[in-house]
């Protein structure tokens, strides 16, 4: 008997289709990239603003300075490979000056999740201006600090604007605890300024009033001011961790062969903070008093005294013992303004001493080049850094592995590679994906806007071209 062959209706057509692999959506002709934005200005993104980015069930949230300065967010579904974004989070004060040439570059976004899934982003700030009266806690010079929060928990398309933190602060720095409590910390105004926190208990929809931990004052022996840069971070249980290094804020054309104000910063510093109790405390347990002044960090807090040499502070995270590691960008004064370029060092909290290894990149110091990074912490001997350094006149971003409990480094895979580039990087994504480590922006002389890319263990993650747009 012949066998009878009957056609295929148009809906089995479509099914079988689908099930090969293929999609009405998407045609061969669909373009990706490997990066999700290309609107950032100027220097988009920073380690010590962070977190940049969260990972929250199967969805990395990330964060960058766009247009006019103000703040983006966009976000990748894990699952579905589905990109949204990236959405306007606010406005800054910021970038709207037209007689301004300059990117100020301070009003980068932080981004925090609170416990109802609602999405946070601090912004905007360099210390407030005149218009904003007198900052209580120090000076002032540009833009406004700013605190906005999604409509609807996690949803990145829509956004508002809350009053509940002061105008003057910068390099903002938020943590939220297992109770949910928000931490956030920042500078009250620009160099001149105490570093403080203040405390939000619902949610990031209040918060308490700024308290002071780091002191900045007037000098008697030098024409400068006592001034810090801080990073700070969630420890074990109740407890968050702070390093820290000090700037010298000359006065003009004081100061080493009359630079005047230059980046000059030193030493590596570190303490806990108890939130249950309102304590603060050194290495070996000791309280300390608020607010921490030059005399007192440098008597019972110092982890290393870098000598005549500049400092560019860095992250710290614990290891599983509970002892603190840091990572600081240690370098020689050559009389430029910065100082010089600086190399990513490794610092640790052995149980006794705090033990100071050589520079994660050996060839960044033969060579004179800067190199920056975060790392993660796998056991106490093993330490991974994601660092970006340069090769010849390519900008790299790869791991830098130890064995040894950072005596020794050696280079690991690589996450990204550009010619004639330069990267602007934030911390690593904590908890996050494997994918998704961290973000980073691509600067490329004489060009104004930067693409910025969410890379990970697999490299950048791709996007269709279509999306971004131009």
């Amino acid at each position: 008997m012949k066998k009878i062959i009957k056609p295929l209706s148009v809906i089995s057509i479509c099914i079988a289709l689908l099930l090969a692999g293929c999609s009405h959506n998407k045609s061969s002709n669909d373009e990706y990239v490997d990066y999700f934005a290309n609107d950032a200005i100027g220097n988009p993104l920073a380690i010590v603003q962070h977190p940049a980015g969260i990972y929250h069930d199967g969805v990395t949230y990330v964060s960058y300075q766009g247009p006019l300065e103000d703040p983006y967010v966009a976000s990748y579904n894990h699952e579905t490979k589905e990109w949204k974004g990236p959405y306007k989070a606010g406005i800054s004060d910021m970038g709207k000056d037209p007689s301004k040439s300059k990117i100020d570059n301070h009003g980068k976004p932080t981004i925090l999740m609170d416990d109802l899934g609602y999405i946070h982003v601090f912004f905007g700030g360099h210390g407030g201006m005149p218009k904003h009266g007198k900052n209580p806690l120090g000076n002032i010079h540009y833009g406004r600090n700013i605190h906005a929060v999604t409509k609807k928990p996690y949803d990145i398309s829509s956004w508002e604007e809350l009053d509940t933190i002061p105008v003057f602060g910068t390099y903002n720095q938020a943590v939220k605890m297992d109770n949910g409590d928000i931490y956030l910390f920042y500078r009250h105004g620009a160099h001149r300024s105490d570093w403080v926190y203040q405390k939000s208990t619902d949610h990031g929809r209040t918060f308490e009033k700024p308290v002071s931990f780091l002191k900045h004052k007037r000098r008697d022996d030098i024409k400068a001011v006592d001034s810090w840069y801080a990073w700070v971070e969630k420890g074990i249980n109740d407890e968050i961790i702070i390093g820290y290094d000090y700037h010298v804020c000359w006065d003009g054309k004081a100061g080493i062969n009359g630079r005047g104000h230059t980046t000059e910063r030193h030493n590596a510093y570190y303490m806990t903070f108890d939130t249950k109790n309102d304590e603060w405390h050194n290495i070996k347990g000791e309280q300390l008093p608020l607010p921490i002044t030059r005399e007192v960090a440098d008597e019972k807090t110092l982890a290393l005294n870098t000598g005549d040499k500049w400092t560019f502070n860095g992250t710290v995270h614990l290891d599983s013992n509970g002892h603190p590691h840091l990572a600081t960008n240690i370098g020689k004064d050559i009389g430029m303004k910065t100082g010089g370029p600086k190399q990513t060092t490794h610092i640790r909290w052995d149980g006794h001493n705090w033990l100071a290894n050589d520079a994660v990149d050996l060839k960044s110091v033969s060579k004179n080049y800067d190199t920056r990074g975060d790392f993660i912490v796998k056991s106490p001997k093993d330490v991974s850094f994601i660092l970006e350094s340069k090769e010849g006149k390519e900008a790299v971003i790869s791991y830098w592995n130890s064995s040894d409990a950072g005596k020794t480094f050696s280079k690991g895979d690589e996450l990204i590679r550009r010619s004639n580039s330069n990267w602007a990087i934030t911390s690593i994504i904590k908890n996050g994906h494997p994918d998704a480590r961290m973000i980073v922006a691509e600067k490329q002389k004489g060009k104004a806007n930067r693409k910025v890319y969410l890379v990970g263990d697999s490299g950048p993650i791709t996007r269709l071209k279509s999306e971004i747009g131009n």
